[in-house]
């Protein structure tokens, strides 16, 4: 519902024509490989998704459509009446396991990601991926923020081979008056190099991640249930996938430049970021000619 944005930004209009964020991602997949996409929406928000993204997108990639409910894969647990937003990011990728039995990638709509990040997570989910190694696309932190406000992001740790040692979410991080990277956790404020990886939540996973989330996603609901703000990310999934030794998880850096939309105010610095993009030949000015 973006409910720091204050509208729906998954369908708002970025480009020249309109296109949406999300677009340009679809765009990029497809030049890269990708052969199958999956939408992860609310059930209300059925009808919408289709009108906007049905007749552009017919013929070009096979097209399927999920829906996040709070009853899914509870298993019996009874949800509070007080809970009225999504589990989250990871609830939301377990709902899509009987559409999905490929190794597959999984990025947020409202992100921009780039081709190149595209094309090495399509590298790595045809020739890498296993049940025992997944991946990331690693980005700087100092070019995810935004000027606007607090972001939230995944901070990596990550070893000398580029290996996934540990990944937090961190909810409010923002650049203070001493112009240092800081996030806040309870009451404490911490410093975080402008240089450390982080996740945009662009994963890249075999489909034997399904059972591992159903897994976390009981234990989460037996632990956090009762607090209607509590969010099942997806990075829970990662750092318990490593620190079970299940397997690894490689940080792949990426050239691209990430932009979203956080904030209303972030709008017109993303048509910018597109435009320069186009006139760098980059995309052309219509995507769905």
């Amino acid at each position: 519902m973006a409910s720091r944005y204050g509208s729906m930004k998954q369908i708002q209009g970025f480009g020249p024509a309109g296109e949406t964020i999300m677009d340009y991602s679809i765009y990029d997949a497809i030049r890269s490989g990708f052969k199958k996409l999956v939408f992860i929406i609310r059930k209300d928000f059925a009808d919408d998704f289709k009108k906007i993204f049905e007749p552009k997108l017919k013929g070009r990639i096979e097209v399927d459509y999920v829906y996040q409910d709070l009853h899914a894969f509870v298993n019996g647990y009874k949800v509070p009446a007080e809970r009225t937003k999504p589990w989250g990011t990871a609830h939301a990728v377990l709902c899509a396991k009987d559409a999905v039995k490929e190794p597959f990638a999984v990025i947020n709509a409202d992100d921009f990601y780039g081709h190149d990040a595209f094309k090495k997570a399509s590298f790595f989910l045809n020739h890498e991926c296993k049940d025992d190694l997944y991946s990331i696309i690693g980005y700087e932190l100092a070019k995810t923020l935004s000027d606007n406000g607090s972001v939230s992001r995944g901070v990596c740790e990550v070893d000398k081979d580029n290996n996934l040692v540990s990944i937090a979410e961190r909810v409010k991080i923002y650049r203070d008056d001493n112009n240092k990277i800081t996030y806040e956790e309870g009451e404490k404020k911490y410093e975080v190099a402008d240089d450390s990886k982080v996740s945009m939540n662009f994963w890249c996973f075999s489909p034997s991640v399904f059972p591992f989330i159903a897994k976390i996603f009981s234990e989460f609901l037996a632990k956090n249930g009762n607090n209607p703000k509590a969010e099942f990310f997806i990075p829970i999934i990662g750092d318990r996938f490593i620190s079970e030794g299940r397997g690894k998880i490689k940080v792949i850096p990426t050239a691209s430049k990430w932009f979203g939309v956080t904030y209303k105010e972030d709008a017109p610095e993303v048509q910018e970021s597109l435009n320069r993009l186009i006139k760098a030949g980059e995309y052309p000015d219509r995507l769905w000619k």
